[in-house]
């Protein structure tokens, strides 16, 4: 595997650490600048709205550019927004600091998925996106309670810094490793990627990541108060738990990357009926500590690995689109990470308790083998079928 994918794979793990790691800093961020706590939640909710809207403006935005230029370009940008709001004391510009953080992540996740995918053999796009998606699995493991724990040592502030600081040796691997390319005018310009993406198969595909990453950070999201409120684990043990879920997650892209290039089909047909099944159990049991505690390790490993499928295969159907590819891929992924708390949340709103985000996880994955079902029926109809490459 080319030393450039580990490298995308180190800057994914700095943004996936800045994206998640507001979740411990939010007290000290609503004290420090003098706002109400849903004010400060509120810049977890911008990163995400940057995300969505973000990957595909910004994969149409350098789609002609040299594909080095824009990885350099996105991070440069993502650690210049990352010092700024490390230094000011204005609430308006730390929010605006991760609208924009979160466009040069989008950019960047959007480039990086399709430049691993690019320079890897044609066989292995599985294993080089299992790699850049690991980076979001490491930071959930170490880099998010690395970023709670320094905010409670030194401020929230320090986590930026942190967050910045670590961007500078993926830089350095980036411009050292990641091939030098003409620029665009022998690149495909936006509308015949556009015209590509309208492949049937594709859409499907996306939708499908969507609803299994819905149906993950349905679940994530709400994973202490269930743990604390229903299974009975003290709060002292959440950093362990969360950081386990971390652990399945990274296990998850490990197992996906060698099977998603070799058994696709079979690890999401798997994958998505495990998921449905599991997230069912998990709600279920959630009064037995045993069976939780391996539920959180089980269910991180089979979402992962069916989400890491789910985009390797986009790659593989989307040769002609690699760039649009990587950021509607990035995009549904991101959709299904803010639509899914937003239901979880609504149906704990509604009074049906900690145990509903895991019961509508489940129904998220049964919605997901349904749209496989009945596209895979549509199109037998017309001689294929959608969840072939």
């Amino acid at each position: 595997m080319p030393f450039a994918v580990y490298m995308l794979g180190l800057a994914v793990f700095t943004q996936g650490t800045s994206e998640f790691m507001l979740s411990g800093l939010v007290p000290g961020i609503a004290r420090d600048m003098h706002v109400s706590i849903p004010a400060a939640g509120s810049l977890t909710s911008a990163f995400a709205v940057g995300m969505v809207v973000g990957a595909p403006l910004m994969a149409l935005l350098s789609l002609r550019w040299p594909r080095r230029r824009a990885l350099v370009g996105f991070l440069a940008a993502f650690i210049a927004v990352h010092i700024l709001g490390a230094l000011t004391e204005s609430y308006a510009i730390l929010l605006a600091t991760r609208v924009a953080g979160a466009l040069a992540n989008a950019g960047f996740w959007a480039t990086a998925l399709a430049t691993a995918t690019t320079l890897v053999a044609p066989n292995l796009k599985g294993r080089a996106t299992s790699i850049v998606v690991s980076g979001v699995t490491v930071a959930c493991v170490a880099g998010v309670p690395a970023g709670a724990l320094l905010g409670e040592l030194w401020g929230w502030r320090s986590a930026f810094w942190a967050v910045a600081l670590l961007s500078v040796p993926a830089v350095v691997g980036i411009l050292l490793a990641v091939p030098a390319e003409t620029p665009g005018a022998a690149a495909p310009g936006a509308r015949h990627e556009l015209r590509a993406l309208r492949n049937p198969r594709l859409l499907t595909y996306l939708l499908l990541g969507a609803l299994v990453n819905g149906a993950t950070f349905c679940t994530f999201t709400y994973l202490t108060p269930l743990l604390t409120e229903v299974t009975g684990i003290g709060s002292r043990w959440m950093p362990v738990m969360l950081a386990l879920f971390g652990v399945g997650s990274f296990l998850g892209v490990t197992i996906g990357g060698r099977l998603a290039d070799t058994r696709p089909i079979p690890l999401l047909v798997t994958g998505g009926a495990a998921l449905t099944l599991g997230w069912s159990l998990f709600a279920l049991t959630a009064g037995s500590t045993v069976t939780t505690v391996v539920g959180v390790l089980v269910l991180g490993t089979l979402a992962f690995a069916t989400g890491s499928t789910l985009i390797s295969r986009v790659f593989y159907l989307a040769t002609e689109a690699p760039t649009l590819a990587g950021g509607f891929a990035t995009a549904a992924f991101n959709v299904g990470a803010t639509v899914g708390p937003l239901l979880g949340g609504a149906a704990i709103t509604a009074g049906f308790g900690f145990r509903a985000p895991p019961w509508v996880s489940a129904l998220l994955m049964a919605l997901a083998l349904l749209t496989a079902a009945a596209a895979h029926a549509l199109h037998r109809l017309r001689g294929r079928t959608p969840l072939q490459a």
